[in-house]
């Protein structure tokens, strides 16, 4: 047998740099890069091989871990999980930082390596810098803290064991099934050893993604449940996009009159102005697709974890119990979910049997009217809702009546949405943008959307579009961003500027944590330590976004009103470096809509605005589907 003797840390490098992935039709580098930031437990070994390997597998550096891992699953979304990038950290702190970016990773079902430096195998200098002991169990690192947050974890303490390792890590990557992170730790000295590797270890790989098939009788309870529906539904997720199932969406929807509605991981697999298309479904969703849902009596639940911003905390279909959900999806997990009829397949493959199953079968008439009719509604609300007209008043939550001008999330979102094309991509994550993005942009091309909800990661936004940025360098990646997300994580900023991956980002400041002060007011608290003014400061001090953008090497103003927005959008899509629009938008105005959500209410308080607050939770909790 053909031997190849090398370090642990080379053969890291050279078996990443060997994957292939065949897309439409060529093989292309499975990992299309690693972001790496050095230190003592990474720098003197695996960072030497990856400057040995050069362009065959580039190295790109980032300002934080956490950041760096989360451009990378902004990648592999933007890529529908068919390239991958890993991240490396030394060990310590920088490991731990990567711990939320593998969360959003597994929440999201999304491939990402991480390749964390740990303590000396041989533990002969412990306790070495940044270690941290156990002292009832010395094989414990902070590495172990991984563990929950991905779908694959080793620790290499021989070289050889890469040999099973770093398969199992790309084939658990690749799963469409099982699709997640992996996380391999790296100790000090073993990075260094060197073993003689298999050189067909080393051969180039060519991976396609599986594509499994229905099995023939769920197949067939599938199709008799949707001929026996008066109200079918379909409610798309994110595997549809993984799938690459958009066209087969939209063609089993016509052929079969179903209305569809979207998660928030599904949105935009149908364009917008889909006769069939009801907008997005839940908490952040909106009235048409909430009252189709409240009505279906068979939903098929496509390539969707069904989370409770989706299910309205599983209120969101009137039926409850009643209600036949077919599920539809790669991973059995999800697609048994609540007595679901499984349909364990790859979303394209599943629908295109299933439509076969169905044959000329059509859902009737009134119901595809009904969707026309209640989608036509939804849309004029947000017209009206994102009409650039400035705001005259509102009522604080004092009952307090106060002049203002400023614009809304509503507003923010129209410009970009009227100002979109077909090579517009948006991106947002948690706090207030997620409600008025899914909401208000009405997408005119499949896949242009990525707001980061499966793990709700404030953050993940400049991160994010940097990524997908890298993945998608000839579409106008816009970034929204509110003021707390942006002081959270903003460094990636200058990432993009030195590496050239130019990003338009709207940073909207009201004034803290306005959406969570909202959910605050709701339920009967009073302001309390979201917003800046409502919180433990001497004194509220405006951050100025633009200049601070500036500093970091971007191009960037302040506008102050949505027409000033508009042309400053204008200017930023004629910049060839990474532009910041910065406004002051308003803290308590929002799109409204939505359904149910359940969360924890005091059962017993002083406060009658809480305890009404309880009593409306309970009430709501009535309609809950329950079990699985």
């Amino acid at each position: 047998m053909e031997t190849i003797r090398m370090t642990t840390s080379g053969a890291v490098v050279r078996y990443l740099a060997a994957q292939r992935i065949e897309i439409d039709g060529q093989a292309v580098p499975l990992f299309a890069g690693v972001f790496a930031i050095f230190g003592h437990g990474n720098v003197t070994c695996l960072g030497h091989e990856l400057e040995q390997a050069g362009e065959a597998l580039p190295t790109w550096r980032g300002q934080n871990e956490q950041g760096m891992a989360l451009a990378a699953v902004a990648y592999a979304k933007a890529n529908r999980r068919r390239r991958i990038m890993a991240a490396t950290s030394s060990i310590g702190p920088g490991a731990t930082n990567m711990v939320t970016a593998a969360a959003v990773a597994m929440a999201n079902r999304m491939p990402l390596l991480l390749l964390a430096g740990d303590t000396f195998n041989s533990r002969i200098p412990d306790p070495v810098l940044q270690q941290v002991e156990h002292f009832d169990n010395p094989t414990v690192t902070v590495n172990d803290a991984f563990r929950p947050v991905v779908r694959y974890w080793d620790r290499i303490t021989t070289p050889e064991q890469l040999v099973q390792s770093l398969p199992n890590a790309v084939n658990t990557m690749l799963d469409p099934g099982d699709c997640g992170p992996a996380f391999i730790s790296l100790p000090q000295d073993i990075q260094g050893e060197a073993y003689d590797f298999p050189a067909r270890f080393f051969e180039e790989a060519i991976h396609e993604i599986r594509r499994p098939r229905p099995d023939n009788r769920e197949l067939r309870r599938a199709a008799a449940a949707l001929v026996a529906a008066e109200r079918p539904l379909i409610v798309a997720g994110g595997g549809v996009h993984w799938s690459l199932a958009e066209d087969e969406l939209r063609s089993f929807a016509e052929v079969h009159n179903i209305p569809v509605v979207e998660t928030v991981a599904g949105r935009t697999s149908l364009v917008a102005d889909h006769r069939l298309n009801c907008g997005p479904i839940g908490v952040t969703g909106c009235t048409s697709a909430n009252a189709m849902a409240a009505e279906a009596d068979v939903v098929l639940a496509v390539g969707t974890r069904l989370g409770d911003f989706v299910t309205g905390s599983w209120t969101v279909f009137g039926g409850g119990d009643d209600v036949q959900i077919i599920g539809l999806n790669a991973a059995r997990f999800d697609a048994t979910k609540h007595r679901s009829l499984p349909l364990v397949a790859d979303a394209r493959e599943g629908l295109t049997e299933l439509g076969a199953a169905l044959g000329d079968h059509r859902a009737p008439e009134e119901w595809s009217d009904r969707a026309s009719s209640e989608t036509s509604q939804y849309h004029a609300y947000i017209d009206k809702i994102a009409a650039p007209e400035t705001v005259t008043s509102v009522k604080q939550p004092d009952d307090v009546e106060a002049a203002t001008d400023l614009p809304t999330y509503a507003q923010v979102v129209g410009v970009v949405d009227r100002a979109a094309d077909e090579s517009t991509y948006v991106l947002a994550a948690a706090g207030g943008f997620p409600g008025e993005l899914v909401n208000g942009w009405r997408g005119q091309a499949v896949h242009s959307f990525d707001c980061e909800y499966g793990y709700s990661c404030m953050g993940y936004e400049i991160s994010g579009g940097w990524g997908a940025k890298m993945a998608l360098p000839d579409r106008e990646v816009v970034v929204l961003v509110g003021d707390g997300s942006y002081l959270m994580m903003n460094s990636d900023l200058y990432s993009t500027v030195l590496t050239g991956h130019k990003l338009i980002v709207i940073v909207c400041d009201n004034g803290g944590y306005a959406v969570i002060n909202r959910l605050q007011l709701a339920q009967g608290g009073v302001p309390f330590n979201n917003l800046f003014a409502d919180s433990r400061v001497q004194q509220v001090t405006p951050v100025d976004f633009a200049a601070h953008a500036a500093s970091m090497g971007c191009e960037a103003e302040t506008v102050t009103s949505i027409a000033e927005l508009e042309a400053a959008f204008g200017r930023a899509r004629a910049s060839d470096r990474t532009y910041v629009i910065a406004l002051n938008t308003h803290a308590y105005r929002w799109t409204e809509g939505g359904s149910f959500w359940e969360v924890g209410v005091p059962e017993v308080s002083a406060s009658p605005d809480v305890r009404a607050a309880r009593a409306a939770m309970d009430t709501g909790k009535a309609d809950q589907r329950v079990g699985w």
